[in-house]
């Protein structure tokens, strides 16, 4: 007697049983979680006890993942797990049809074709030659698959939709990694143009326009990650999710707009957190939040007062995030005891003959080794506690309201640690206290500005005073201090490796950025008790 056993007894395993009755299938039987009836004889976690009543079964399950799944446990099992061929359905002979996969009544499978295993052909769909559908695929009712096309694990081909092989022409893509990219996170059926966007060190960035009611709108962030910079892009990723989905119930909570209010983070169509290019690079991408504005320099004083308010605001929202679940996706990133052997060890090998270059710099540093283990023994004490934290604090990482001029969104998030309180804070003042860019070659234009100090400790004390503990707050002044300093001997470092990890325009650059942060920290030790005094009286 020829029998048959399905995975799965609902509305798509009774028309598989209904099929395999015209193929000539004599018994047919379901295993189901759910389902009750005179043709269920169990649970699917039953499959392997009817192993030698039934030996031939297949998963007759909707959902892709699952059926997916289904068909690879009963092959591992031993089942003989067969193609279900509908009797209406077209085929050619020269198609291939993998273990467990469904091609339903008046389906077209062209010349050529290799359906892999899994993989349901709806009612009426035609799939062209020479095209290729992966495991766990689903071509919907009614659909058209053209001519050599691809349709990846697992993916959806929606009942009615026509999938074209050839890729439309996109202003401004100009190799194919960014053209893969785009229609890996779908943008690329529909894209107007892209071009690059944003003033970055690290990664390189693309706005994504795409056509709206009022003409082309600008919709995505995609961004190439440097893999130099970030190892572990998954981990990464990880963070960056995790994160910003809590905040969205977070600002729910507090009555804002999570859409504006934090980063939204883009799947890949198959469901990954990234796409990894032809290189191994990968890209990521974001909704982009309109009505915003980004300042690369602190134009008006209100501004820094918004900016400390509001990394202030996000470390308080992310008070009760426990941060020993994020992964460390740059291991002692803001260990300055750390960063001082690395600059030490780049300084014995003096790769580029670079040293001679910059004797005084180099003497800068080395004077100040015991000044890098202040936070960093007062952490390993448990004197400070972990938090999570941003970790690259510029204020050209907050998007402002365009419209109201105060903070709204905190960006960037590729950082995102365990960390300190006090390096969020120092790495704030390095950057936004400062009276010039960090790459001025003048460096009598570059000076600490107290005022812009005090500025951000209000906003930011007004955030947090009722949160940190008052250890944490008399470590502020210090991370200003050593997260200038640190800054400075990371740009030293890069200048002495070869300009390995900032991005530079021309050789000097960053040794000229490491001469500002020199400056500042000059500056900020000699007003050291004056930004004591300031931090106590914002927070009494």
């Amino acid at each position: 007697m020829k029998k048959l056993l399905i995975l799965g007894a609902g509305g798509f395993g009774q028309m598989i049983q209904e099929t395999a009755i015209q193929l000539g299938y004599e018994e047919v039987v379901f295993l189901d979680d759910a389902v009750k009836g005179a043709d269920v004889v169990g649970k699917c976690c039953d499959y392997q006890a009817f192993l030698e009543e039934y030996d031939t079964a297949v998963a007759g399950l909707g959902n892709n993942q699952m059926r997916l799944y289904w068909t690879e446990k009963l092959l591992e099992a031993g089942y003989n797990v067969p193609a279900i061929i509908h009797p209406s359905a077209v085929v050619s002979p020269s198609a291939k049809i993998g273990h467990g996969s469904f091609i339903m009544q008046r389906a077209v499978v062209n010349t050529h074709v290799v359906i892999e295993d899994g993989v349901l052909v709806n009612s009426g769909a035609v799939v062209d030659h020479d095209s290729h559908v992966a495991s766990g695929a689903h071509i919907g009712l009614g659909s058209v698959v053209k001519a050599n096309c691809t349709i990846e694990p697992k993916r959806k081909v929606e009942a009615g939709e026509v999938v074209f092989s050839t890729r439309r022409k996109i202003d401004g893509v100009g190799n194919l990694n960014l053209e893969d990219a785009l229609y890996a996170f779908g943008f690329g059926p529909q894209c107007s143009y892209v071009k690059p966007f944003g003033e970055g060190h690290i990664n390189e960035t693309y706005a994504v326009y795409m056509p709206g009611e009022a003409g082309d709108e600008f919709c995505y962030i995609l961004q190439r990650v440097n893999s130099n910079v970030f190892k572990d892009p998954a981990g990464v990723m990880d963070n960056i999710f995790h994160v910003t989905e809590y905040l969205r119930n977070v600002i729910r909570e507090e009555g804002g707009d999570p859409d504006r209010e934090t980063l939204s983070a883009i799947k890949t169509k198959d469901g990954s957190t990234y796409f990894e290019d032809s290189e191994g690079q990968p890209w990521r991408s974001y909704h982009y939040i309109p009505n915003s504005v980004c300042y690369q320099l602190v134009e008006d004083p209100e501004q820094f007062y918004q900016s400390g308010n509001s990394f202030g605001h996000f470390l308080k929202q992310l008070g009760d995030y426990p941060a020993s679940d994020l992964n460390e996706t740059i291991p002692d990133f803001h260990n300055t005891v750390k960063r001082f052997e690395t600059f030490e060890f780049a300084l014995k090998r003096d790769i580029k003959n670079r040293a001679i270059s910059c004797r005084k710099e180099i003497e800068f540093v080395l004077k100040r080794k015991e000044d890098c283990g202040v936070l960093v023994t007062q952490q390993e004490e448990g004197v400070l506690p972990l938090r999570v934290t941003h970790n690259d604090t510029k204020l050209n990482n907050i998007l402002f309201d365009a419209e109201t001029g105060k903070g709204l969104c905190i960006i960037d998030l590729d950082t995102i640690m365990p960390g300190l309180a006090a390096n969020d804070f120092g790495d704030s003042i390095r950057f936004g206290a400062a009276t010039a860019a960090e790459d001025e070659k003048d460096l009598d234009l570059m000076h600490f500005d107290l005022s812009l100090y005090e500025t951000y400790v209000r906003g930011y004390l007004e955030a947090t005073k009722d949160v940190l503990t008052p250890e944490e707050i008399e470590s502020l002044p210090w991370g200003a201090r050593l997260m200038t300093l640190e800054c400075g001997m990371r740009f030293l470092t890069d200048y002495l490796q070869g300009d390995t990890y900032f991005k530079t325009t021309y050789p000097e650059h960053n040794l000229v950025r490491a001469r500002t942060q020199f400056r500042l920290v000059d500056e900020m030790e000699q007003q050291f008790d004056q930004m004591q005094e300031i931090v106590h009286k914002y927070c009494s």
